[in-house]
């Protein structure tokens, strides 16, 4: 019968760890301002961190095309984005993919 528990008990504690992990945001704790055009350029998508959630600072979250890890912008930086891939939608701008 104690083993059973035993068992039961390291089972719940399993689970209870795996789930928490996939609960845990990732967060921007820093963010750059001075981001290069060349980079922005190669944004696939973007999306925005709110201060008011589980994370502390408002941030622009940008997935660059041939890189592993997003980038943390500030949200000032959304209005250059956003006028770039305007230009580039306008073909105005020829994008360096």
């Amino acid at each position: 019968m104690d083993m059973k528990v035993a068992f039961v008990i390291a089972c719940l504690c399993t689970l209870a760890i795996t789930s928490t992990e996939a609960g845990i945001p990732k967060c921007c704790i820093t963010t750059k301002m001075d981001i290069p055009v060349s980079v922005l350029l190669k944004v696939q998508r973007w999306n925005i961190q709110q201060s008011s959630g589980a994370c502390d600072i408002p941030a622009l979250i940008l997935y660059v095309k041939e890189s592993k890890k997003p980038i943390c912008a500030h949200p000032k930086v959304k209005r250059t984005l956003m006028m770039l891939q305007r230009m580039i939608k306008q073909n105005k701008l020829k994008a360096a993919y």
